[in-house]
């Protein structure tokens, strides 16, 4: 089985970062030992000031938290300040290309920070999704909805808009869930804490990127009996 990794800022990480890629590539590895695999065309970390690794960004591009974190396992496709707008476009191609069978998806806040309104992302939503099914009719997805970052407690309008792409996301997967190619509404972890599971307000910390990969792991186990429970590692 193939998963992809789609997201925006708090999917790629920085360097140092641990990122919850991470996290769910250690559950993957104790509930489905050999049989699968992480696919996408990117593998690295957002350091644009310093792509050759030198001390500006601690490290460069591939500077993970674990230099252990295998190669192969760092594959996605995420990137700092993308959203749905950007994903749309390309996930078809990715998708035909690496054959991704789950695509584990978290994106729309820089969507709703910087680009397009609810209406227009939920737009985007149903684009990306028609063309991931395009280029591979059973593609499964576990789609987040949107963490209000730290603008939505100063920002009425904001927080708003995120309230409503939530419930306009819900209802997409709702109406486009089929048996040949399921849809999961994963949920945000009741216990989120913007102080305590972030290190700015938006990006998750150690404790961030569990709760974002038990996500993940939990919507994949309860409802299709994927894996198994998400325990920290």
């Amino acid at each position: 089985m193939r998963f992809l990794f789609v997201g925006d800022s708090m999917t790629i990480g920085r360097p140092g970062d641990w990122t919850w890629r991470y996290r769910m590539w250690r559950h993957l590895e104790s509930v489905l030992p050999g049989a699968y695999e992480i696919v996408g065309p990117r593998d690295g970390l957002y350091a644009p000031e310093d792509p050759e690794g030198g001390a500006e960004t601690g490290g460069g591009p591939h500077a993970y938290a674990d230099p252990a974190f295998p190669a192969a396992a760092r594959r996605h496709l995420a990137g700092w300040g993308e959203g749905w707008l950007h994903m749309a476009p390309v996930i078809g191609e990715t998708v035909a290309a690496t054959r991704a069978d789950v695509l584990l998806v978290s994106l729309g806040l820089i969507d709703l920070g910087f680009y397009t309104d609810s209406g227009r992302t939920e737009e985007n939503v149903r684009a990306f999704l028609a063309a991931a099914r395009a280029a591979r009719p059973t593609v499964r997805a576990v789609l987040l909805p949107v963490i209000p970052n730290i603008r939505a407690g100063h920002d009425a309008a904001f927080a708003a808009e995120c309230a409503r792409f939530n419930e306009l996301l819900a209802k997409a997967v709702a109406d486009l869930d089929t048996a040949a190619s399921p849809l999961l509404l994963a949920a945000v972890p009741e216990s989120y804490d913007l102080r305590d599971d972030t290190y700015d307000g938006t990006h998750p910390g150690p404790s961030g990127e569990h709760k974002l990969a038990a996500a993940f792991a939990g919507a994949m186990h309860q409802a299709w009996g994927l894996g198994g429970p998400y325990r920290e590692r």
